[in-house]
């Protein structure tokens, strides 16, 4: 990822993680698990599950645990995906004739694998909705694992159409967790929880975009995967992540609500009502890349925790160390790898 990037910066919650790493422990051995934490660069341990997570760390824990479980779904599923399905998905829908086609085939390839739910496509006037219908009234939502499925619908008909494909809504068959915030960095949508099923809603009329795609930048795909299709470059649909945008390209310490709303060619007050809409506000953004910036210093720096302190717009070390634990209920230290 590139390191100048504001949504590379992004971390999420432990929380956000966890359903994944549980799934994944029952691919392999403790042992196995251990090695495939410490290699990504995620910590184990009592202080584990209140450690950020950085977008670069998902990544490079699913390009090692995928080949290593033999399971590209890495447990996620009832049934596992075998190496190679993902590449031939890639060269199903690079032959499809439109981006209808291409999620049509997305879903019936995977109603070919999946055994506990099954996808629906719904091609209307309104909208594109793929939906995960439960195979039985008893089957319980992964929670990682819809956010992961929906995404690569999401993630592969931005890259066949060449650009970010917007997404009128999600929504998902579980309940609101407590790091929902975190699904904002990952979808550039209104984000819904308690539905029926879980679904993914586009506008068809952003569908007539040609696919082009070559079997060269395939290869770059899917040797990049996961990144190229859950972070894409989201921050251009949605307020709060195009406020980000602006303030890490900015003088951001000095920064305020007037000078965001003047860049983004609103009001203040319209911006704060979208950011509002989105369950954030310029404060808790500002915030959030503040800590975001201070994780990368820390983990990958050879900076003070004084001079990190200092660079992230604090006037006294102590006042760093008293945010940095609100925000983490971790001490700066215990980011240092």
């Amino acid at each position: 990822m590139n390191n100048h990037d504001p949504i590379s910066l992004t971390t999420v919650s432990a929380g956000f993680v966890q359903d994944w790493l549980d799934a994944l422990s029952s691919r392999c051995t403790p042992d196995t698990m251990a090695s495939l934490l410490e290699r990504a660069g995620l910590q184990t341990g009592p202080m584990a599950a209140t450690r950020r997570v950085t977008l670069e760390e998902i990544a490079r824990l699913y390009q090692l645990a995928a080949p290593e479980t033999g399971d590209e779904m890495m447990g996620l599923w009832s049934r596992p995906i075998r190496p190679r399905a993902l590449q031939h998905l890639v060269t199903v829908q690079r032959e499809a004739s439109s981006l209808v086609s291409a999620l049509y085939r997305f879903s019936t390839f995977w109603n070919l694998l999946l055994d506990d739910f099954r996808l629906e496509l719904r091609n209307g006037h309104q909208d594109v909705a793929l939906t995960l219908i439960p195979c039985s009234p008893d089957i319980q939502p992964q929670r990682f694992g819809h956010m992961l499925i929906l995404k690569l619908a999401h993630g592969l008909l931005s890259w066949l159409g060449g650009e970010e494909t917007a997404v009128k809504a999600v929504h998902f068959a579980f309940a609101r967790p407590e790091f929902a915030a975190d699904y904002a960095v990952v979808f550039p949508c209104p984000v819904e929880f308690d539905a029926r099923h879980t679904s993914i809603l586009f506008d068809p009329r952003l569908f007539n975009r040609p696919i082009t795609r070559s079997s060269d930048e395939a290869s770059i795909f899917l040797e990049r995967a996961p990144i190229d299709w859950i972070f894409t470059s989201s921050r251009a649909h949605t307020n709060s992540l195009r406020v980000r945008a602006f303030l890490y390209g900015a003088t951001w310490q000095s920064c305020q609500l007037p000078d965001a709303a003047r860049a983004l060619k609103m009001t203040p007050r319209t911006l704060n009502r979208r950011l509002r809409e989105e369950g954030t506000s310029f404060q808790d953004i500002k915030d959030a890349l503040r800590r975001d910036i201070a994780i990368r210093a820390l983990q990958h720096g050879t900076d003070s925790i004084e001079q990190i302190a200092f660079d992230t717009g604090f006037s006294a070390p102590a006042n760093f160390h008293r945010a940095f634990r609100k925000w983490t209920s971790r001490t700066p230290g215990s980011y240092r790898l």
